[in-house]
């Protein structure tokens, strides 16, 4: 299998099934010196971890990362970063009755027909479990390059959205609700309504926000490897997205060139900022942000016709442990994926 390092300076390879003994990866290109705050990177992972609220999945997993190598007395030396999360609460028996079945938008069917063999546990490589690693290659990533700051958060939940700019929110309550949203009044409808997905047997897609500010002027190259480019891949490679977009995105197509311009002020910022920070692929220092859409997740708990081996169209109903909307948990996420493009640049 190939397509398993992401990155061409501040490398990450990660490793690992769902359901195996453990998942992993190797950080390549890390800076040496670099003090690491061990708890800032497990709080990152805490973020992530299934079981946090009453509105993902119940899985129970400590995530707790055991470093291998690349850190001396508590210092990255510059040489790769080995790292393991043990899988702690593997039931792969929840899973028996898909053995033969390919699930609907599961990642089954393709994996079979490309490799010739699946991990039908909890679709094994295919699932979004594995991104526990690149949270934790993202959180080292934040202490290379801590004036960067980065703030992603929920902006929508199936039809419910916030209604103001990113400029009128407060970050500081994206942590205080289990949804990440920092309008809490909006919080409160999603996490209700989410409640009410999952009483249903069905799943919600939503829409994550991020904000990254205090880039410098000058990353990304002006032709393939444009920075905005670099951020579409990273995000599109996560589980469950099905969009992004960054500036005025899609909006920005009704537009006229009058109205989207972003005029110069004398120091050579902009007085509005529909380019999202990138103009030309190179970011112009103002504030990137984009968004990221999520489908709904393909697991419902209810009953639903699926394919077996043998070509026949049968009847199943799903089991197990699943999120009835994953973009709570997929924040931070987000934010490490967008980290790990921004000092892959910054190197």
């Amino acid at each position: 299998m190939a397509g398993n390092t992401f990155g061409n300076n501040f490398k990450l390879m990660t490793f690992g099934e769902s359901h195996g003994e453990a998942i992993g990866g190797v950080i390549d290109g890390c800076p040496s010196g670099i003090a690491l705050d061990f708890d800032a990177i497990q709080k990152e992972l805490d973020r992530r971890k299934p079981g946090q609220s009453a509105i993902v999945t119940q899985r129970k997993e400590s995530d707790t990362v055991h470093f291998l190598s690349g850190i001396f007395e508590g210092k990255t030396t510059g040489t790769p970063i080995g790292f393991i999360i043990p899988n702690e609460n593997q039931k792969s028996d929840d899973y028996s009755h898909i053995k033969d079945t390919y699930r609907p938008s599961h990642a089954d069917y393709v994996y079979e027909q490309k490799y010739g063999i699946r991990d039908y546990r909890g679709g094994g490589r295919s699932s979004a479990r594995e991104t526990a690693s690149r949270v934790v290659a993202g959180a080292i990533a934040k202490q290379i390059a801590p004036e960067i700051k980065i703030h992603a958060f929920v902006s929508s939940v199936g039809d419910i959205s916030i209604d103001k700019t990113y400029q009128d929110l407060d970050f500081s309550l994206i942590e205080s609700n289990p949804v990440r949203c920092p309008d809490l009044a909006v919080a409160e409808k999603m996490e209700n309504y989410i409640k009410q997905i999952r009483k249903d047997g069905d799943t919600v897609g939503g829409v994550i926000t991020c904000v990254i500010q205090n880039v410098p002027v000058g990353l990304g190259e002006p032709v393939f490897d444009r920075l905005h480019a670099d951020l579409g891949k990273a995000m599109l490679s996560i589980n469950a997205v099905k969009g992004f977009e960054y500036g005025s995105g899609f909006s920005g197509a009704k537009m006229k060139g009058s109205e989207h311009n972003d005029l110069f002020n004398a120091d050579g910022t902009t007085r509005t900022n529909f380019s999202g920070g990138i103009q030309g692929g190179i970011s112009n220092g103002m504030d990137i942000y984009f968004r990221v859409a999520f489908k709904p997740v393909a697991t419902i708990m209810q009953k639903q016709e699926v394919l077996d081996d043998k070509g026949n169209l049968t009847e199943q109903q799903g089991k197990g442990r699943h999120d009835p909307c994953v973009v709570p948990r997929a924040v931070p996420i987000v934010e490490a994926m967008a980290m790990l493009v921004i000092v892959d640049n910054l190197l």
